[in-house]
């Protein structure tokens, strides 16, 4: 009984020294550097249990591995035993345990952490956090894009853990919010010195097309392209480049956001504050277009003031025409200064009153009667319209085209690119417009017709056309129309058959209308003046004669 107890405890001591001495697989165990031999670490992690580990397993990321003989080293047990009959240890796995504790700790402080990058992966780089790899995005390499990350590789710096998960083992890092930060700082530091108003030196970082970025020493300012210069500057690059150091004004600071506006004009005379001597209205300069626009043109006077030359304000005869058409820019011109608004920084120019009004000009040298000769530019259902001297037109009536003809029917002979030949009739200079007449040019046939004729007048004609309505007569070439009611004052007579062409008629003129150049004739009106006549001239019914008797007198005394 009693050999059998001494073996039971002997067994339980044996077996509580195995529970005590043999580590658990899966954890972290020290053990002691027994030997180094073919890049390999010999390692002793006790209970007689040896292992091996590459030497590249101790060195950190572009460093060679610190190791030797004797040395007491971590490492993580993976297998008590491997195929060799050897412990199957990692040194790798050992700091990846240590490190995700210790980066788990910071991760809940939002402390900073340690590594360097050693690798680069599609979206970004591996960085090796002592021993734990992390993923660095490329976004979050720096505050603006990186082209060569090269001289960051193996370069020991913090980092913000941004996101980790163990089970996982995913870790996501940050270095731009550590510049970021640092950045912001720098730039709290620097922005404290500052105020607004204060003139300093700065270095042109960056150029867009509505500025540029200055570096003010630590902070980047915003020169807005319009506050460089008094002038218009269509880009920055034209007054500054990249590197350049210049002057500067600091106009605005945002406290809350950081943002500072600077100025370079703000350093340099306003010249609106001599413009309205410089420029007094009604006097004319020489300037250059710097813009063109659909409402008119832009032109430079001097540096920092420039005028709009309002689209109606470009051409005497250029109504309807795109300011483009008339200048260029970069075109030197003259313009006269119309109005000056100091207060809205407007001055507003004409390019036309530089030149005398075509129409005044015209009407000095053509006084009413003057013939001119021109191109028909257009037709229309009113008259024509002739080009003139000077880019403006003339326009002949309708009622001006022709003596003889309706003017309806007279329009119908011309054609555009006609070169024809007028009179000036009028000139309204305010009005913009110039009346012209062809007909003037030619003899009037009806007034030299109707020459000493009047109303009254009897008149013989000659017949040319019979109608239904009445006759067509002839007089000097003036024709005219009788109706049948005045072609007799016997009603039976009145029949336009009993006429033929050719015949003569003496007729008795009723109307002269020159404006509508027509004759009114009526052989009754002649029948009932000449029986008035005999009746006053041979006796009157009071005197018992009859009428018949009267006009047989009258008769006979015109045979004798």
């Amino acid at each position: 009984m009693c050999a059998k107890a001494t073996m039971d405890e002997f067994e339980a001591l044996l077996e509580e020294s195995f529970e005590i001495d043999t580590p658990e697989e899966g954890s972290v165990v020290k053990g002691k550097v027994i030997a180094i031999e073919a890049g390999q670490a010999i390692i002793d992690v006790g209970y007689k249990m040896e292992g091996r580990v590459d030497l590249k397993e101790f060195a950190n990321p572009g460093e060679a591995p610190e190791i030797a003989v004797g040395d007491e080293v971590e490492v993580f047990l993976d297998r008590v035993e491997n195929a060799r009959g050897e412990a199957s240890i990692s040194r790798d796995k050992a700091r990846r345990e240590e490190a995700w504790d210790h980066l788990e700790k910071a991760y809940e402080k939002e402390e900073r952490v340690e590594g360097a990058i050693f690798g680069r992966v599609k979206g970004g780089f591996t960085v090796d956090l002592g021993g734990a790899v992390a993923f660095l995005p490329g976004s979050q390499v720096d505050v603006r894009p990186v082209r060569d990350a090269g001289p960051l590789m193996g370069m020991k710096q913090p980092f913000q853990i941004l996101k980790m998960d163990r089970r996982r083992g995913n870790i996501v890092v940050s270095r731009r919010a550590i510049l970021e930060e640092s950045r912001a700082e720098q730039r709290a530091e620097v922005i404290g010195n500052l105020t607004e108003g204060q003139a300093i030196d700065g270095v042109v970082k960056n150029i867009t097309e509505y500025g540029a970025f200055v570096d003010l020493g630590g902070v980047d300012g915003l020169l807005h392209v319009t506050d460089m210069a008094w002038r218009r500057v269509n880009h920055p690059s034209e007054i500054l480049s990249i590197g350049e150091t210049i002057k500067v004004q600091v106009i605005k600071i945002n406290k809350e956001t950081h943002r500072i506006s600077l100025g370079m004009k703000q350093l340099q005379d306003d010249p609106w504050d001599t413009v309205e001597a410089k420029f007094p209205l009604g006097s004319v300069h020489t300037g250059r277009v710097t813009n063109i626009t659909d409402y008119g043109a832009f032109v430079e006077l001097e540096a920092g003031v420039e005028g709009l030359v309002h689209v109606s304000e470009m051409s005497w005869t250029k109504k309807n025409v795109h300011p483009g058409k008339i200048v260029s820019t970069s075109q030197e011109v003259e313009v006269m200064v119309l109005e000056i608004d100091t207060a809205k920084r407007r001055v507003s120019l004409g390019l036309k009153q530089t030149q005398r009004n075509p129409w005044e000009v015209f009407a000095e040298t053509h006084p009413a009667g003057t013939e001119v000769e021109g191109e028909v530019k257009n037709i229309t259902e009113f008259g024509l319209f002739i080009g003139l001297e000077g880019e403006i037109d003339g326009m002949v009536h309708l009622s001006d085209l022709s003596w003889d003809e309706r003017g309806e029917d007279a329009i119908q002979s011309y054609h555009k690119g006609d070169v024809v030949k007028a009179a000036v009739t009028e000139v309204d200079v305010e009005k913009e417009r110039i009346s012209l007449s062809i007909k003037a040019l030619g003899e009037d046939s009806f007034s030299e017709a109707v020459d000493g004729v009047k109303r009254g007048s009897i008149i013989t004609v000659t017949v040319t056309k019979i109608e239904d309505g009445g006759i067509e007569v002839e007089y000097e070439g003036a024709k005219s129309f009788i109706r049948r009611s005045d072609l007799s004052r016997d009603r039976a007579e009145q029949r336009p058959e009993r006429f033929g062409v050719g015949d003569k008629v003496d007729v008795r003129v009723t109307n002269v209308d020159a404006k509508t150049r027509r004759l009114g004739l009526s052989i009754k009106a002649r029948e009932i003046a000449e029986e008035k006549e005999a009746v006053q001239q041979y006796g009157s019914s009071d005197s018992g004669a009859s009428l018949g008797d009267i006009l047989g007198a009258a008769l006979k005394g015109d045979d004798k």
